[in-house]
This record gives structure tokens, sequence and C-alpha cells, in this order.
């Protein structure tokens, strides 16, 4: 099902036994466009405190209630470790959460890990919140180095696109397979440039970002940008619509 960010941000995680907090925010990796954690906001529970949940621990969406179920009780979450999410998270915090929790690292190769975006099941039971062992201490070294690619979606609405030769609006959102938590489209908002349309773009087209100037650019002419059926946001994205999309674009994002 493709689903907006902003609507499924606000709604609860539920552990097994009760609720932990709210959906603040999400994490993607910029280089496969997979978002990889939720940020939830505890509120009351734990005085508002905000901790990392990954994908991998959904286990049921509640969508009438707007509810995200997870695999993990409330003990174990208040007890993960604390990851301070005002900073870029590095894969030295994310080692922290693998080694706590029994989630299979996804980034590089080694043991347990497959090459790129490739997820392999973990050797062996894994025991709730004690450190595995296995990873060697090159592996180790060469995670504490590795780059950081994960972005927060609520920091990158609002960046520019630039096509080729011109601007053409502001990520204003973003539509994910939640079946595979990929980021399936930017939505745009044209703005000044093409008042009251909304377009989306497939990540794909995206062959550079700079972060420090907060710009995506696009390997496209904002004709071809402009000339994309127009998007509802308010509408949930249908067979037709990704026809059309497919049919402008390519073959991108088949799966409904």
């Amino acid at each position: 099902m493709k689903q907006s960010v902003k609507k499924i941000t606000g709604f609860a995680m539920g552990a097994t036994d009760g609720e932990i907090g709210k959906v603040k925010e999400f994490y993607f990796d910029d280089e496969s466009w997979v978002v990889r954690y939720l940020i939830v906001d505890t509120g009351n529970w734990l005085f508002g405190r905000v901790v990392l949940i990954s994908t991998e621990a959904i286990i049921a969406t509640d969508w009438n209630n707007k509810i995200f179920s997870v695999n993990l009780t409330k003990e174990q979450i208040k007890n993960s470790p604390d990851i301070n999410t005002d900073l870029p998270v590095s894969r030295q915090e994310e080692i922290k959460l693998q080694k706590y929790y029994p989630w299979v690292k996804y980034w590089g190769g080694g043991y347990y890990g497959g090459g790129g975006d490739v997820l392999a099941i973990s050797p062996g039971p894994v025991i709730m919140g004690l450190p595995r062992t296995n990873l060697t201490e090159t592996e180790t070294e060469q995670e504490k180095n590795a780059d950081k690619h994960l972005r927060s979606t609520e920091k990158v609405t609002g960046y520019k696109i630039k096509a080729v030769d011109s601007e053409i609006g502001d990520v204003e959102d973003f539509i994910i397979d939640e079946s595979k938590w990929e980021i399936d489209f930017l939505l745009i908002d044209t703005g000044k440039w093409l008042p009251g349309k909304k377009v989306l773009i497939s990540p794909k087209l995206i062959h550079e970002i700079d972060w420090e100037t907060s710009t995506a650019y696009v390997e496209t002419s904002v004709a071809f940008i402009k000339s994309s059926p127009a998007y509802d946001p308010a509408q949930l994205i249908n067979v037709v619509d990704l026809d059309n999309l497919n049919k402008h674009y390519g073959e991108l994002n088949t799966n409904s």
C-alpha cells in the first residue's frame, strides 16, 4: 500500500504490553531510499525521550485506529540505547541498536548481513539486550568509520528540487510502499512555477543531493516535470495513477 509520510506521522506505536508513544518522523537511507527507522516520541511515559524503532520490528498496522504494533515490550524499549536524534545518527550508534535488538544488519557485507540492501537472517538465536560477539575487529572499525546515510523525512521536507535547466519546487511529502518501506515518490510543491499543482517524482531521477544547500538535482528538464500527471495529495495512489506515472517516467515502482 502506498502511504503519505505526513498522513502516518502521529500514528501510535504499540508494544506487546501497551502504547509507547507517537511516531514523530522517519529515517531513511539516502542511498537505497528505504525507511530504516521510525522515530517515536514517548511523551509522558519516558518523559519526552525519543527512541528509534526499526521497521523490522513492525508486525501489524491498524489503519483505522492509526497504530503500528511492534514485537517489543515496553521494558525492552525503555532499556534500549539512548540515541540523540537531534544530531545525524552515525553508524556507530546504529551498531549499538543492532547489538541490543535482534535486528538484521542491513549495511555492508559480513557474517550476518548481505551486500548493499540485501538482508540476511542472523545465524543462531539472539538474546535481547546482550551484545553480539561475532563482529570482527576489522568489520567493526569499518562500520565506525562509515559515512552517515540516514536522513530525516522531517528535515528533508522543504529541500529544493532542481532540474537541468531550472528549479522545479520544494519537497512537500514522501510516498512510501508500506509493505517494503521503500520511498517510491517524492511529492513536489511547484509553488509559483505551477500554482496549485503537485507532482510526484521518483527518487531514481535524483542524481545528486547537496546536503549543505538543501538541494536535490534531477536528470530531467522542467518541461518534462511540467507535463507529468497531476497528483491530489488527498487521495491514495491507485493503479490508474501508477499506470499514468509509469507511462510518463518509465517502468518505475510498479507494485501497488
